[in-house]
């Protein structure tokens, strides 16, 4: 394969995986637009629905992050992914004929289930596909599916609404019986099942080696990750600081525009979606730019480097819109949040995977995906908290957003300063060390 078809070929590939990450997000997205009629026709309580929005997804697909990751550092990354697709588009679908919280409660456990199989192995594959710099822009087109996945969401969210909020039933050749919010499952679910079939025609780089290396425990990892601490500390916290930001404005904004500025829901939930799938789209895709921009000027460090101008750009611009006098002017200015919230997920992505030798990459990744999961799910709590406990003034949840804000990104901001050194002397370092006896199984150590 020449140099040209070989690149188209590498496109190909970061294509279906971002088709993917946009299945994966709306999927995730669509419970948490259904809770009402869910509430009414299960008779289940707020915090029941906690369960299946968060606990029931994020356990699984954090616990399971670190094994499927060392999985994917043996085992074929294509064959992985389909599978985990595969199994999330039918868990979803049959989120369509749950006619009670249990039912429902374990097809969501099996999307997080499923879900838990694509990142690790789709940016440890991709790392394979493309140069460190070109790797970026790579990983910005896989992180796009993020925001277009998100903004579809809100868009399938704003029909949802209206049709779920009948208590009418239908009954549907074969499935039987179904409530018009179960509905929305089946037109979510089944496409998913498409992109599988997709994930099918990838080749993984790898197996063209002939043989499965054996991948070092996790053990090896984390003696790898506690010797080089500083960077993952500053790559890692200072990232989930930044998504839990993003998180609690993502789950905030529409109740503030409804409390703020008397918008429906509905509204709300457009303006967001249309924002996050352009000016959102956009803000990764330049970030991407940015960081190989930067690796091609030998800066290895490009990673906190961009990472460092979004969390800028965020103090100043999410710090700002809860105050606008009009909603007009708020909308303008979120239009700037949403260019410097998506502005460093390539970059990141890039440097999880940078940062760790080839033999470790998919668990590195996975390590990483773990603590941002984590840290992430405080930020729509830390909004709520301010609101209640601080603040006591649910109209006020716009300052609890500016809070939130100023305090994420500052502590973002420090860790990568602070964390820019270590994180360039890991890069340098990583090259020494070696998985000796990689086919029998051995372990990852330095070279003297």
């Amino acid at each position: 394969m020449n140099d040209t078809k070989r690149s188209r070929y590498a496109w190909y590939v970061v294509a279906v995986l971002t088709l993917a990450n946009v299945c994966a997000f709306v999927d995730r997205q669509v419970l948490s637009l259904l809770v009402v009629p869910i509430k009414r026709d299960l008779g289940v309580t707020d915090t029941q629905m906690s369960y299946l929005i968060g606990l029931s997804f994020s356990l699984f697909y954090t616990v399971l992050g670190l094994p499927i990751g060392r999985w994917a550092d043996r085992g074929n990354r294509r064959t992985i992914i389909a599978g985990g697709i595969t199994l999330w588009s039918v868990m979803t679908t049959l989120g369509g004929v749950a006619h009670s919280y249990g039912r429902l409660l374990l097809a969501r456990v099996g999307v997080g289930v499923g879900e838990a199989t694509l990142n690790a192995p789709a940016v440890s594959l991709v790392s394979d596909y493309f140069t460190s710099e070109r790797r970026g822009s790579a990983m910005s087109v896989y992180s796009l599916g993020v925001f277009l996945g998100s903004g579809l969401g809100y868009f399938i969210g704003g029909w949802a609404v209206d049709l779920a909020a009948s208590a009418d039933q239908r009954v549907w050749p074969i499935v039987g019986v179904i409530r018009p919010w179960q509905a929305v499952f089946f037109l979510v679910g089944p496409p998913g099942l498409l992109v599988a079939l997709l994930m099918l025609t990838v080749r993984d780089p790898r197996s063209s080696l002939g043989g499965k290396a054996q991948p070092a425990a996790i053990a090896t990892l984390l003696r790898y990750v506690s010797a080089n601490r500083r960077a993952f500390a500053a790559h890692a916290l200072g990232f989930a600081l930044y998504a839990s930001v993003n998180f609690g404005i993502a789950a905030w904004l529409a109740t503030f525009f409804v409390r703020t500025y008397a918008w429906t829901a509905v509204r709300a939930g457009m303006v967001q979606g249309v924002l996050t799938m352009t000016v959102g789209v956009a803000g990764v895709l330049v970030g991407g730019r940015v960081t190989d921009h930067f690796v091609r000027r030998g800066r290895t460090d490009a990673a906190l480097r961009v990472g460092i101008i979004g969390a800028l750009g965020m103090l100043v611009s999410a710090s700002a819109y809860p105050f606008m006098p009009t909603a007009t002017l708020a909308v303008t200015l979120l239009a700037v949040v949403n260019l410097f919230a998506a502005f460093p997920w390539g970059a990141a992505a890039a440097g999880a995977a940078e940062m760790v030798p080839t033999a470790i990459r998919a668990q590195g990744v996975a390590l990483y995906f773990f603590v941002l999961t984590l840290v992430s799910a405080v930020g729509p709590s830390a909004v709520a908290f301010i609101t209640d406990y601080v603040l006591r003034d649910e109209a006020r949840v716009g300052y609890s957003l500016a809070i939130v804000n100023a305090l994420g990104m500052s502590g973002a901001i420090v860790l990568f300063v602070v964390g820019l050194p270590a994180f360039r002397r890991t890069l340098e370092s990583r090259s020494r060390w070696t998985a000796t006896g990689a086919v029998t199984g051995g372990e990852l150590r330095p070279q003297r």
